[in-house]
């Protein structure tokens, strides 16, 4: 599904990712781990083409499809889907019209009709109740006044309704008690299938206990020193990162 090939990126002249290599297919959910000031965030940051960000070199490979040069909202529309770290908000646009609009917009850039009002309204029922969220809730300006809690229930919600092809969470663990971590956990493991895949990227090894993964990657120093199963979350968690400083080194 996506193919990073020696992905290199600045942000303001300064390099971040220095040569990124990664493959994740349909079904497959992978994590990626790595300290503060690592690349983590820059790496999904890029990959959902966020312009502050410049790719300097390498391919980002969408279903056979190169998207290195499209907008954001053209990957969007072509299913990748970003959880940010920090949401905004959006005073006076309630979440149901919010999600209206982006579905229809997804659909018109397909060269699709709009969605008519009583499937989307089936659909925003369907899986708002997937989620456990109250009718209230979607009658709510987006994220103003939310909770943190709420802000990322909210993102697993939109993922829900655009059900994207790649699924990108952005530290979407942080700030969370156990009781927020659990349902928004709840809510990406009911949407993962065959036909999607997700990254997960934190700092802990916390999330991947509700959230498991197929691959675990660690990225130090804008490169992937480490790849493994679910096991080398563990193992991180045991011994932090200066274990891998050796081998970051060789890589």
């Amino acid at each position: 599904m996506l193919k990073i090939k020696n992905l290199h990126a600045s942000v303001e002249g300064k390099e971040i990712l220095k040569g990124i290599n990664l493959e994740i297919n349909a079904g497959e959910v992978h994590a990626i781990m790595g300290p503060n000031g690592s690349g983590k965030s820059t790496l999904a940051s890029v990959i959902a083409g966020k312009e502050e960000f410049e790719m300097t070199d390498g391919e980002i490979i969408l279903e056979n499809e190169d998207i290195s040069e499209m907008e954001v909202d053209e990957r969007a529309h072509n299913g990748i889907f970003l959880s940010m770290q920090y949401p905004v908000e959006i005073p006076g646009v309630s979440v149901t019209n919010f999600m209206k609009t982006a579905i229809n917009e997804t659909r018109k850039a397909q060269g699709l009709e709009e969605m008519p009002a009583k499937d989307m309204l089936k659909k925003i029922r369907e899986k708002s109740e997937m989620l456990e969220m109250d009718r209230k809730f979607l009658s709510r300006s987006l994220n103003e006044g939310f909770s943190g809690g709420e802000k990322k229930r909210n993102e697993i919600f939109q993922m829900a309704m655009m059900e994207p092809k790649l699924a990108i969470l952005d530290e979407t663990d942080s700030g969370l008690d156990i009781d927020a971590l659990r349902i928004v956990s709840d809510g990406v493991n009911k949407l993962r299938t065959k036909e999607n895949a997700v990254m997960v990227i934190t700092h802990y090894q916390r999330l991947l206990n509700y959230i498991v993964p197929d691959y675990v990657h660690v990225l130090l120093d804008g490169k992937i020193v480490k790849s493994g199963g679910k096991e080398l979350a563990h193992k991180l968690e045991e011994h932090g990162y200066d274990w891998l400083k050796t081998e970051a080194k060789s890589v």
